[in-house]
């Protein structure tokens, strides 16, 4: 069962067994006037394949669709086709809700969410927002930190350990002198300063002595131009 879609709409599609849940949320829906309701129907029967064809913005689920999503699913979709799915009426229990947030699913409510809070939730998921009760939020924390602690983040580079005639160098090739004039200036010979600059280059890892100028500053090294 669909309605006329309007460009300018948030087209909703209803993936939800409880019946009388369904009808509530398809009443409420339709007396919005940035809603329409392009179909529904429930996941608990064989869902036709045009129905989950249906062109459509946000997909509203409930306990039982969120029993059949997969790891990454909700958030595959959101990528390939830019809708994304918000879950109603659920349980407030952790595991359930981290499954659901595993799987991708930007908007959860529980059973005690109001008429306003669905609307409301559904608009803010529509605008790329995420949405979850606020119990939940210190869940979501304690997940990142579990993630991280299991896949630590990469050391940042150490800073290079620049002697000071390499601090010099760099500081003439950051005004632009050339390699003999630098080695002029230093009392060098022009292969040394090549050396020097060369070790430099492969210590900071760039390509280039601008690049390397660069790299040693944000390392905070003091180099004027």
């Amino acid at each position: 069962m669909t309605d006329c879609v309007p460009g300018s709409s948030i087209r909703a599609l209803l993936l939800i067994e409880n019946r009388l849940l369904r009808e509530a949320l398809v009443r409420l829906f339709r007396k919005r006037p940035d809603f329409v309701v392009v179909g529904q129907t429930s996941p608990a029967d064989e869902m036709p394949l045009g129905i989950l064809q249906t062109p459509c913005d946000v997909w509203v689920g409930d306990a039982f669709l969120a029993g059949r999503l997969r790891a990454g699913f909700a958030a595959k979709c959101a990528m390939l086709s830019g809708r994304k799915i918000i879950l109603v009426g659920m349980e407030p229990g952790e595991e359930q809700f981290i499954g659901a947030v595993r799987s991708g699913v930007t908007g959860y409510l529980l059973q005690d969410a109001s008429a306003s809070d669905v609307v409301a939730a559904v608009r803010a998921v529509f605008r790329g927002e995420a949405v979850c009760p606020r119990q939940f939020c210190s869940i979501l924390f304690r997940l990142v930190a579990q993630m991280s602690a299991e896949i630590p983040l990469p050391d940042s580079p150490a800073k290079p350990d620049l002697t000071l005639r390499q601090q010099q160098l760099v500081t003439l090739v950051a005004k632009g002198l050339t390699n003999k004039e630098i080695a002029s200036h230093l009392n060098l010979s022009e292969f040394t300063v090549r050396n020097h600059i060369h070790n430099i280059l492969k210590q900071v890892d760039a390509s280039s002595r601008s690049e390397a100028v660069e790299t040693i500053r944000a390392y905070g090294y003091t180099i004027s131009a």
